[in-house]
Protein backbone atom coordinates (compact mmCIF):
# COMPACT_ATOMS: atom_id res chain seq x y z
CA UNK A 1 0.00 0.00 0.00
CA UNK A 2 1.28 3.45 -0.90
CA UNK A 3 2.09 5.87 1.87
CA UNK A 4 -0.33 8.76 2.27
CA UNK A 5 2.35 11.30 1.32
CA UNK A 6 3.00 9.58 -2.00
CA UNK A 7 -0.68 9.00 -2.73
CA UNK A 8 -1.59 12.64 -2.14
CA UNK A 9 1.36 13.84 -4.24
CA UNK A 10 0.33 11.56 -7.09
CA UNK A 11 -3.24 12.89 -6.98
CA UNK A 12 -2.06 16.52 -6.94
CA UNK A 13 0.19 15.92 -9.93
CA UNK A 14 -2.59 14.16 -11.83
CA UNK A 15 -4.94 17.17 -11.71
CA UNK A 16 -2.08 19.68 -12.21
CA UNK A 17 -2.53 21.17 -8.75
CA UNK A 18 1.24 20.71 -8.80
CA UNK A 19 3.02 21.49 -12.06
CA UNK A 20 6.70 20.81 -12.71
CA UNK A 21 8.67 22.63 -15.42
CA UNK A 22 12.40 22.14 -14.75
CA UNK A 23 13.40 23.50 -18.17
CA UNK A 24 10.96 26.43 -18.35
CA UNK A 25 10.61 27.74 -14.79
CA UNK A 26 7.69 29.66 -13.40
CA UNK A 27 8.17 33.08 -11.81
CA UNK A 28 6.52 33.39 -8.41
CA UNK A 29 4.97 36.60 -7.09
CA UNK A 30 8.08 36.97 -4.92
CA UNK A 31 10.18 37.13 -8.08
CA UNK A 32 11.73 33.72 -7.48
CA UNK A 33 12.36 31.45 -10.44
CA UNK A 34 10.83 28.08 -9.72
CA UNK A 35 10.54 24.73 -11.52
CA UNK A 36 7.34 24.04 -9.55
CA UNK A 37 4.00 25.78 -9.19
CA UNK A 38 1.34 24.65 -6.74
CA UNK A 39 -2.34 25.59 -6.61
CA UNK A 40 -4.15 23.23 -4.26
CA UNK A 41 -7.42 25.12 -4.72
CA UNK A 42 -7.83 22.96 -7.82
CA UNK A 43 -8.65 20.02 -5.54
CA UNK A 44 -12.00 21.70 -4.79
CA UNK A 45 -13.14 21.05 -8.38
CA UNK A 46 -12.84 17.27 -8.00
CA UNK A 47 -15.48 15.92 -5.58
CA UNK A 48 -13.75 12.61 -4.82
CA UNK A 49 -10.37 14.26 -4.25
CA UNK A 50 -11.97 17.11 -2.30
CA UNK A 51 -13.57 14.59 0.05
CA UNK A 52 -10.36 12.58 0.31
CA UNK A 53 -8.32 15.68 1.27
CA UNK A 54 -10.96 16.79 3.75
CA UNK A 55 -11.14 13.35 5.37
CA UNK A 56 -7.38 13.02 5.69
CA UNK A 57 -7.02 16.52 7.16
CA UNK A 58 -9.66 15.63 9.74
CA UNK A 59 -7.86 12.39 10.53
CA UNK A 60 -4.46 13.99 11.11
CA UNK A 61 -6.07 16.66 13.28
CA UNK A 62 -7.71 14.07 15.53
CA UNK A 63 -4.56 11.95 15.65
CA UNK A 64 -2.00 14.70 16.24
CA UNK A 65 -3.66 17.54 18.09
CA UNK A 66 -5.50 18.00 21.33
CA UNK A 67 -9.26 18.22 20.77
CA UNK A 68 -9.71 21.68 19.22
CA UNK A 69 -12.53 24.11 20.00
CA UNK A 70 -12.41 25.74 16.55
CA UNK A 71 -10.88 25.53 13.08
CA UNK A 72 -9.28 28.49 11.30
CA UNK A 73 -8.54 28.67 7.57
CA UNK A 74 -5.85 30.91 6.13
CA UNK A 75 -6.95 33.24 3.33
CA UNK A 76 -7.32 32.74 0.57
CA UNK A 77 -6.25 29.26 -0.43
CA UNK A 78 -7.42 27.44 2.68
CA UNK A 79 -10.75 29.20 3.30
CA UNK A 80 -12.87 26.56 1.59
CA UNK A 81 -10.84 23.58 2.77
CA UNK A 82 -10.93 24.84 6.35
CA UNK A 83 -14.71 25.23 6.19
CA UNK A 84 -15.07 21.65 4.92
CA UNK A 85 -12.94 20.36 7.79
CA UNK A 86 -14.81 22.39 10.40
CA UNK A 87 -18.13 21.15 9.04
CA UNK A 88 -17.02 17.52 9.17
CA UNK A 89 -15.73 17.90 12.73
CA UNK A 90 -18.81 19.93 13.75
CA UNK A 91 -16.64 22.76 15.05
CA UNK A 92 -16.88 26.56 14.86
CA UNK A 93 -15.02 28.08 11.92
CA UNK A 94 -13.20 31.32 11.20
CA UNK A 95 -10.76 32.42 8.56
CA UNK A 96 -7.82 34.77 8.85
CA UNK A 97 -7.21 37.50 6.27
CA UNK A 98 -3.71 38.38 5.08
CA UNK A 99 -4.45 42.02 5.98
CA UNK A 100 -7.32 43.63 7.90
CA UNK A 101 -10.40 44.52 5.87
CA UNK A 102 -10.10 48.15 4.75
CA UNK A 103 -13.66 49.11 5.66
CA UNK A 104 -16.40 48.40 8.17
CA UNK A 105 -15.07 46.68 11.28
CA UNK A 106 -11.62 46.22 9.67
CA UNK A 107 -11.60 42.56 10.70
CA UNK A 108 -8.46 40.47 10.42
CA UNK A 109 -10.30 37.38 11.63
CA UNK A 110 -13.68 36.71 10.03
CA UNK A 111 -16.01 34.85 12.38
CA UNK A 112 -16.18 34.57 16.14
CA UNK A 113 -13.36 33.29 18.32
CA UNK A 114 -13.63 33.25 22.08
CA UNK A 115 -10.51 33.92 24.17
CA UNK A 116 -9.11 30.69 25.55
CA UNK A 117 -10.28 28.50 22.68
CA UNK A 118 -7.92 25.88 21.28
CA UNK A 119 -7.61 26.35 17.51
CA UNK A 120 -6.21 24.22 14.68
CA UNK A 121 -5.17 26.22 11.61
CA UNK A 122 -5.71 24.82 8.10
CA UNK A 123 -3.40 25.72 5.21
CA UNK A 124 -3.32 24.57 1.61
CA UNK A 125 0.41 25.15 1.05
CA UNK A 126 3.47 25.90 3.16
CA UNK A 127 6.28 27.71 1.36
CA UNK A 128 8.39 30.06 3.51
CA UNK A 129 5.83 29.93 6.32
CA UNK A 130 5.47 33.70 6.59
CA UNK A 131 1.76 34.11 5.80
CA UNK A 132 0.84 30.96 7.69
CA UNK A 133 2.51 32.16 10.86
CA UNK A 134 0.96 35.63 10.55
CA UNK A 135 -2.38 33.87 10.82
CA UNK A 136 -1.15 32.06 13.92
CA UNK A 137 -0.07 35.39 15.42
CA UNK A 138 -3.50 36.90 14.75
CA UNK A 139 -5.25 34.01 16.48
CA UNK A 140 -2.92 34.22 19.46
CA UNK A 141 -3.49 37.98 19.65
CA UNK A 142 -7.20 37.19 19.90
CA UNK A 143 -6.44 35.35 23.13
CA UNK A 144 -6.64 31.84 21.71
CA UNK A 145 -4.22 28.93 21.75
CA UNK A 146 -3.00 27.49 18.44
CA UNK A 147 -2.59 23.77 19.08
CA UNK A 148 -1.20 23.11 15.61
CA UNK A 149 -1.49 23.50 11.86
CA UNK A 150 -2.61 20.96 9.25
CA UNK A 151 -1.76 21.55 5.60
CA UNK A 152 -2.07 19.75 2.29
CA UNK A 153 1.49 20.25 1.03
CA UNK A 154 4.85 21.71 2.07
CA UNK A 155 7.96 22.51 0.08
CA UNK A 156 9.97 21.78 3.21
CA UNK A 157 12.14 24.88 2.95
CA UNK A 158 14.65 25.11 5.83
CA UNK A 159 13.51 28.69 6.51
CA UNK A 160 9.94 27.44 7.05
CA UNK A 161 11.05 24.64 9.36
CA UNK A 162 13.05 27.19 11.38
CA UNK A 163 10.15 29.64 11.58
CA UNK A 164 7.65 27.01 12.73
CA UNK A 165 10.08 25.77 15.38
CA UNK A 166 10.72 29.30 16.64
CA UNK A 167 6.98 30.02 16.75
CA UNK A 168 6.31 26.80 18.63
CA UNK A 169 3.78 25.57 16.05
CA UNK A 170 3.42 21.87 15.31
CA UNK A 171 2.90 21.36 11.57
CA UNK A 172 1.47 18.18 10.03
CA UNK A 173 1.08 17.91 6.26
CA UNK A 174 -0.57 15.36 3.98
CA UNK A 175 2.33 15.43 1.54
CA UNK A 176 5.69 17.06 0.97
CA UNK A 177 8.28 17.92 -1.64
CA UNK A 178 10.37 14.76 -1.29
CA UNK A 179 7.36 12.48 -1.63
CA UNK A 180 6.18 14.51 -4.61
CA UNK A 181 9.52 14.03 -6.38
CA UNK A 182 9.33 10.28 -5.81
CA UNK A 183 5.76 10.16 -7.14
CA UNK A 184 6.67 12.28 -10.16
CA UNK A 185 9.53 9.94 -11.02
CA UNK A 186 7.45 6.79 -10.54
CA UNK A 187 4.66 8.08 -12.78
CA UNK A 188 7.13 9.31 -15.44
CA UNK A 189 6.04 12.90 -14.90
CA UNK A 190 9.74 13.79 -14.76
CA UNK A 191 12.93 12.11 -15.95
CA UNK A 192 15.80 11.03 -13.76
CA UNK A 193 17.91 13.93 -15.06
CA UNK A 194 15.26 16.40 -13.88
CA UNK A 195 15.59 15.18 -10.32
CA UNK A 196 18.86 16.98 -9.54
CA UNK A 197 17.48 20.25 -10.91
CA UNK A 198 14.45 19.99 -8.65
CA UNK A 199 16.59 19.10 -5.63
CA UNK A 200 19.00 21.98 -6.28
CA UNK A 201 16.16 24.50 -6.45
CA UNK A 202 14.93 23.56 -2.98
CA UNK A 203 18.37 24.18 -1.46
CA UNK A 204 18.36 27.89 -2.39
CA UNK A 205 15.06 28.83 -4.08
CA UNK A 206 15.56 32.58 -3.73
CA UNK A 207 18.72 32.53 -5.84
CA UNK A 208 18.05 29.60 -8.17
CA UNK A 209 17.80 30.15 -11.91
CA UNK A 210 17.88 27.81 -14.93
CA UNK A 211 21.53 28.79 -15.44
CA UNK A 212 22.36 27.64 -11.91
CA UNK A 213 21.06 24.10 -12.40
CA UNK A 214 23.29 21.28 -11.29
CA UNK A 215 25.37 19.83 -14.13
Amino acid sequence: MKKLESLVAEKLLKISAIKLQPEIPFVWASGWNSPIYTDNRKTLSYPELRTFIKTELCRIIMENFEQPDAIAGVATGAIAQGALVADTLALPYVYVRSTPKDHGLENLIEGNLKPGQKVVVIEDLISTGGSSLKAVEAIRNAGCEVVGMAAIFTYGFPVAVKRFNEAGVKLITLSNYNSMLEAALETNYIKQEDLETLKEWRKDPANWSPASKAE
